[in-house]
């Protein structure tokens, strides 16, 4: 079955009606919690930047090219889970609408693997454009933004493609790092600085995205292992993977614990995190006692998005209320 799946992804013909939407699923586009990092940054904008039209616009901006890069990344790592066949292994009818294999044009065979190629070099190329005219536009430019920005970039085309660093021991890091720089980087270009606030947000966020990895690889750990992938899950049993996921769990309130004693968000603030934490504490039972690992993902998917709303309004609440 695994085998006819990626002779479809290779040779498949899509109408042209239908094409634009596999585009969209290869790219992830439905996806949009990859975006939510612009509205922390918008609610933590100090005085005037908050409501002015070219914050809005640099972050709108900064999106449109997070977009391509996202796009690449994806498109590459779906190309590379066909061609070693991790992903047929992987997404399998019994995942039902946990894991749904529509959204997967190149095992469907909505998409041949050219398409894909293509698809990923073109939005890369579209990222870079449109970050640097962000950067260029912006009213700072500071040299750490800019670094970071192409560093951002490099990085995240090479998760599973190229030098495929989710393949050798880096997915978990990059998970974490990429997340945070797109909370970190454009608050810079609109502020020219960084504050304790928005680098505890940047973890957040980066820690929001693991969350939701974590588990994923917890279900994909035979496949990956098949496929010569090395992270924590294929590197470690399975009763040390559940600890790791439990070390991530608890290492989210202890940032805000942190932040809170050295001053950096206000007394009241670790409140803010508690609609997160009832949320998590569900997703550690489904997916740690219970083990079922992609119902605990779709629980993490949920608790980001709790997450950015509970902190857009802390972050209102600290910058411009409190």
């Amino acid at each position: 079955m695994a085998v006819n799946t990626v002779r479809t992804g290779e040779t498949g013909v899509t109408p042209r009606s239908n094409r634009l939407k596999a585009y969209a699923k290869l790219g992830k586009l439905a996806f949009f919690d990859f975006y939510l990092c612009v509205l922390l940054v918008w609610a933590a904008l100090p005085g005037d930047q908050l409501w002015e039209w070219q914050s809005f616009a640099l972050l709108a901006l900064f999106v449109l090219g997070q977009g391509g890069v996202v796009a690449a990344t994806v498109a590459f790592d779906d190309l590379t889970g066909l061609r070693d066949g991790s992903d047929a292994r992987n997404y399998q009818p019994e995942t039902g609408q946990l894991r749904d294999l529509s959204r997967k044009p190149l095992l469907s065979g909505a998409l041949t693997a050219r398409q894909a190629w293509l698809f990923g070099w073109g939005t890369v190329a579209w990222g870079l454009v449109v970050w640097s005219a962000t950067a260029l536009l912006a009213p700072h430019q500071p040299l750490w933004v800019c670094a970071l920005l192409l560093l951002t970039v490099v990085l995240a085309v090479q998760y599973s493609y190229g030098l495929k660093l989710s393949y050798h021991g880096g997915q978990e890091l990059l998970l974490l790092f990429c997340p945070a720089m797109v909370v970190l980087l454009p608050y810079g270009l609109l502020t020219g600085t960084t504050t304790g606030l928005i680098i505890l947000e940047a973890l957040l966020f980066g820690l929001w995205s693991l969350l939701v990895s974590l588990y994923s690889n917890m279900n994909d750990v035979d496949g990956d292992r098949l496929a010569g992938r090395r992270n924590l899950a294929t590197l470690t049993s399975s009763a040390n993977y559940r600890r790791v996921i439990v070390a991530f769990t608890v290492a989210e309130p202890v940032a805000v614990l942190v932040a809170w004693a050295v001053g950096a968000v206000p007394g009241w603030f670790p409140l803010v995190l508690l609609p997160v934490l009832a949320s998590r504490a569900m997703q550690v039972r489904t997916g740690i006692v219970q083990r079922n690992a992609l119902a605990a993902r779709v629980l993490g998917i949920r608790t980001q998005r709790i997450g950015v709303l509970s902190f857009m309004v802390g972050n209102l609440l600290a910058v411009h209320l409190i």
